[in-house]
């Protein structure tokens, strides 16, 4: 069910509020260029910045305009287990198809602490959960074995994997089996990742370039390896263009230069400077998105 170029939107705002047709037209937009999934509200969606009604709200448009057409992984984490409960209690309330629940940030709680987390969410709310292993936002690592151990909680049934460490997929396939769903979620790395055993990524460049990530994960998937190299070849300098600052300020004007949606943030993000902006520029030219001109 959660496999391919999974998105994680971009959350527009509009005069200090959420853009809500905005919100639904980008998911339209990713339906029809064949992204194969959504993910409201993580990290790339501002989710520190927002309320919990707006965070909602915000999921709730993504389910609804979705409409079962490819599954909505909601962000749903929290470093407080009280209130990542509440998220994934009220997406699931909602019919988001599962929680995307990051490690426990700021806190640094050691392994016992990490797996506790996940167990109190995963016994209080009947809801598939994809564990989010980001350690350069959230301090921890979630290691292998204690990765293993989350996987044998009733709802916990994926990954995703941010480290860019291609030995964890193969780590996590060994300790708890092929059934395991492992996503990656550093755009640059994603080639090896499938190569590793990986079944898809929940990407930040498939906002800017939906089609090109769709038929890049479509590729993989097949066994095309050729096409998906080639690909990779044109997507590359782009995922590394979206991460010259702040995330996801380069991704927000990139979608600008589109006529895609605006680059409002909320403080403390602010728009990219001007290097940024230039490496933005000549990335989406080799991807063939925009002209040289």
């Amino acid at each position: 069910m959660f496999k391919g170029s999974i998105t994680a939107l971009v959350t527009p705002f509009k005069n200090g509020a959420v853009d809500e047709d905005k919100v639904i037209e980008l998911c339209e937009r990713q339906i029809a260029a064949g992204s194969h999934g959504l993910v409201p509200c993580g990290t790339t969606g501002e989710s520190a910045t927002l309320s919990f009604e707006e965070h909602m709200r915000v999921v709730e448009l993504v389910v609804k305009t979705s409409a079962g057409r490819v599954p909505v992984i909601a962000g749903t984490g929290s470093n407080s287990t009280r209130v990542a409960i509440q998220n994934q209690a009220r997406a699931r309330e909602i019919g988001a198809d599962a929680g995307l629940v990051v490690a426990p940030y700021y806190n640094k709680p050691n392994a016992e602490g990490q797996f506790c987390h996940y167990q109190a969410i995963n016994d209080a709310v009947d809801l598939p959960i994809i564990v989010y292993n980001v350690p350069g936002r959230t301090v921890i690592d979630i290691s292998v074995s204690t990765m293993a151990r989350l996987a044998g909680l009733t709802h916990v049934v994926g990954v995703k994997d941010a480290t860019g460490d291609m030995s964890r997929v193969s780590g996590h396939r060994r300790l708890i089996g092929e059934g395991f769903i492992q996503l990656s979620g550093d755009d640059p790395t994603a080639l090896g990742f499938n190569a590793c055993g990986g079944t898809g990524m929940i990407s930040v460049t498939s906002n800017v370039a939906p089609e090109l990530c769709a038929q890049f994960q479509d590729a993989m998937l097949a066994g095309d390896w050729q096409s998906a190299r080639r690909l990779n070849d044109r997507l590359t300098p782009l995922h590394h263009a979206l991460f010259t600052s702040a995330s996801p300020g380069p991704t927000k004007y990139a979608m600008q230069l589109l006529g895609v949606t605006g680059t409002e943030m909320r403080l403390p993000l602010t728009e990219p400077d001007e290097a940024s902006k230039l490496a933005v520029r000549k990335a989406m030219v080799i991807a063939g998105l925009l002209d040289n001109s």
